[in-house]
């Protein structure tokens, strides 16, 4: 484990992701978005992601003027269903002769216990399901498009996770907190899991916890946590735009450096 400041001065300004393409999920707003913006800013084309068309295109739009680049594509799926992963991934190849970054930043946190189209437990479903999924659906794509990386969105709260595989799914018993726990533990497992099967294939896989970060994420089904937090408390949380985070998401996917990177720590 280790903490990485992915910036080098000796970059400012260059397009080091011209001609490169790069799918964001989840990009729509928040972290997502800003990243896709900061990619789009490096030269890169940029696929993003969201669960409603009107939304998906007007945030395309919006990262199209922020970044003065007009390679920004917009897809709708909602990544809970398992069918719209599918549905999702044939999109992408259509559109896509070559992949070469996938940022798996789809998530959320719901304070109550909710289930998808295919009667699975959505934070599950969401959180670790649907990037698990889509990478497998991706991955001879990435392969093709090699050197590429999968870049897992995860948070620092797996390190109080558990899976519990008696009750993965919360009937017994459930937890908001508890949930997110278990799959923000389940990203980064498979993470490492999946950098140990790529060795040597020229696709890394990375996983990281971007820091405690202002967007609207558990804003659908709060927890207490958040409705109760004061704004004077925001204070403490963090811009998220492209480059006021320790970990700089699109500096970090432009790098030269191409060596296996598995869990990275605000």
């Amino acid at each position: 484990m280790q903490t990485v400041i992915a910036t080098d001065a000796h970059d400012a300004g260059r397009l080091l992701m011209a001609g490169k393409t790069v799918l964001v999920t989840g990009a729509t707003g928040g972290i997502g978005k800003a990243t896709a913006i900061g990619l789009a800013r490096l030269g890169a084309r940029v696929g993003i992601t969201g669960r409603d068309v009107a939304r998906a295109e007007a945030a395309a739009a919006d990262i199209r003027a922020a970044a003065n680049n007009a390679a920004v594509d917009a897809f709708a799926a909602d990544l809970s269903s398992q069918t719209e992963v599918r549905r999702l991934a044939g999109e992408v190849l259509d559109r896509y002769q070559r992949l070469d970054v996938l940022v798996n930043n789809v998530g959320g946190f719901w304070a109550h216990r909710h289930v998808t189209a295919d009667g699975l437990e959505h934070t599950l479903a969401l959180n670790h399901l649907a990037p698990f999924l889509l990478t497998m659906l991706l991955l001879d794509r990435l392969k093709a498009s090699a050197p590429a990386r999968i870049v897992t969105v995860a948070s620092g709260a797996h390190t109080a996770g558990r899976l519990d595989f008696d009750d993965l799914q919360g009937e017994q018993k459930y937890s908001g907190q508890r949930a997110y726990n278990a799959s923000k533990l389940a990203n980064v497992m498979f993470t490492y899991e999946l950098a140990r099967r790529l060795h040597g294939s020229g696709v890394t896989g990375t996983v990281l916890h971007p820091g405690v970060v202002r967007t609207a994420f558990g804003a659908e089904d709060q927890a207490t946590f958040f409705t109760n937090i004061e704004p004077s408390d925001t204070a403490i949380l963090e811009d998220d735009r492209p480059g006021c985070r320790d970990v700089d998401l699109p500096r970090l996917l432009a790098s030269r450096e191409r060596g296996e990177r598995r869990l990275f720590l605000k």
